[in-house]
């Protein structure tokens, strides 16, 4: 057995040196030996181990076998390096880049062993921004078993994003042969995610929906207030200097919805789709406005009289949908410039009280 000679800045500390013969006043020679896998002894200091580690604390108060004089601590199965690099950051609470970068995975087995739990914050988040296709689930096998719970769900989401790849990998192989409950709870985790997504994305395009259908009750209050470049309220004279609105997409096609709506033959026996939709989008009006006395909108108080006579309400997947729609109103309100929000509402009661949506 040899003891290597180590630097003073293996420890990072200016009270403790390496060497037995280079005492001097003010500085501790080292009281213990910690042995690697390499046969390498570390000369180290008990009251800086038992302070940092609790379960280096218990080896150290262990009585010693046979009488035994020197204290030898193995520290076995990482390479030697890892091992220093271990010792240092007991002493200094420093590790480089270039140390976690070729022993964070050794790094973390050790800080979790020997309970040191600064380490294992530091290795967690070090191993975390180093994941790549190869390692990754190695990295994930170790998190398990070392219990770091948030590296283990950034493996788990690395995994989900970029499993085709990582499904060829020799670690993915190993899983699957040694490990099938490993496997399975990935395999859960990436279904979970994919599940997560379509639900996002279908609630994004319910939303759009939404938005889009309250931007058309905005125009056609706009159309029957206002007027647009080719339909406007009964009593006002049309003008040819009118230029597009500012919904002008969702204006034109509802021009052309209404135009329909006033020449078609076939809604009279309810066998026109675009005319149902007509019907629909004047429906969904009343149910939104709250001056029907006062809106300029056809059948908009006819509608609010007809339930009243019914005396029932709509069905349950129109009430959800209007408010689905007074709520994505609400929200496109919000998402303005608050000069246009403290406008809006000026805006709102101009010609005796018609209310305009105009943006």
């Amino acid at each position: 057995m040899s003891t290597t000679k180590f630097s003073d800045d293996l420890y990072g500390h200016p009270s403790f040196t390496a060497n037995a013969d280079e005492t001097s006043a003010g500085m501790r020679i080292p009281d213990v030996q910690i042995l690697t896998s390499g046969g390498l002894h570390i000369p180290a200091h008990t009251s800086i181990l038992a302070s940092v580690s609790p379960v280096l604390e218990n080896i150290i108060d262990r009585p010693r076998k046979h009488g035994r004089s020197e204290r030898v601590i193995p520290i076995l199965g990482v390479p030697c390096d890892a091992v220093a690099a271990f010792v240092r950051f007991l002493y200094s609470s420093r590790c480089t880049e270039e140390q976690m970068e070729k022993y964070g995975i050794h790094l973390l087995a050790l800080s979790h062993v020997f309970l040191v739990p600064q380490l294992k914050q530091r290795c967690t988040k070090g191993l975390a921004e180093r994941l790549t296709i190869e390692n990754v689930v190695d990295v994930l096998q170790l998190a398990r078993l070392c219990d770091a719970p948030d590296l283990y769900l950034k493996c788990l989401k690395f995994m989900s994003n970029h499993f085709k790849a990582v499904e060829k990998t020799e670690g993915w192989r190993f899983v699957q042969n040694h490990d099938p409950w490993l496997e399975l709870e990935i395999l859960q985790f990436i279904d979970e995610a994919e599940s997560r997504k379509k639900r996002t994305r279908k609630h994004r395009e319910e939303q759009n929906l939404y938005l889009q259908l309250s931007e058309a009750m905005e125009c056609l209050e706009h159309i029957c207030s206002e007027g647009c470049t080719s339909v406007g309220p009964y009593d006002m004279e049309p003008t040819k200097n009118r230029g597009p609105c500012s919904k002008f997409s969702t204006c034109q096609g509802l021009q052309l919805l209404i135009r329909h709506f006033a020449m078609c033959k076939k809604r009279v026996n309810g066998g026109c789709l675009r005319c149902k939709r007509m019907w629909q989008i004047l429906r969904l009006h009343s149910s939104i406005c709250d001056q029907p006395d006062h809106c300029r909108v056809p059948l908009c108080r006819q509608f609010k009289l007809k339930t009243q006579v019914e005396k029932k309400g709509d069905d349950a997947r129109w009430r959800l949908l209007v408010r689905k729609v007074v709520s994505a109103k609400a929200m496109s309100s919000l998402s303005l410039p608050k000069r246009k929000r403290e406008e809006e509402p000026r805006e709102r009661m101009d010609n005796h009280g018609i209310r305009t949506f105009r943006l």
